[in-house]
């Protein structure tokens, strides 16, 4: 479900309304488990230069590669469980409840869950 409402208030909700989108990591980029992904998308808006878009996740455990387009980024605040962010270096950060992560253009990785984990997000392209 997307929708964009100018000049109006969107609530993000750790249970949100509504029918999600679902869909699982694609097999070639699956490190650990096959995690149902659940998205509530409640913003798609193209903007002058590229799109935005804004809403809930939620995903069980598993952990699976992720790549960002070079003009793609992500900021996520955790509302409930745990995940890692790993970087191609070895390292990462660890998110829980009430903490933010940005990802920036052209980051590759990896994304993990470790508990199922619901975030609020916004992407921008």
């Amino acid at each position: 479900m997307s929708t964009t409402h100018p000049n109006r208030l969107i609530r993000l909700d750790a249970q949100p309304a509504g029918q999600p989108e679902t869909d699982h990591p694609r097999p070639e980029r699956l490190l650990r488990g096959n995690p149902l992904r659940e998205t509530w998308n409640r913003v798609d808006e193209g903007l002058p230069a590229g799109q935005v878009f804004c809403g809930v996740w939620r995903c069980e455990p598993g952990r699976w590669r992720i790549a960002m387009g070079p003009t793609e980024r992500e900021l996520f605040t955790v509302l409930s469980g745990r995940c890692r962010v790993h970087d191609a270096l070895g390292g990462f950060e660890e998110m829980g409840p009430g903490e933010g992560l940005y990802i920036p253009p052209g980051f590759e990785g990896e994304f993990e869950v470790l508990e199922q984990l619901t975030k609020t997000y916004m992407i921008c392209e």
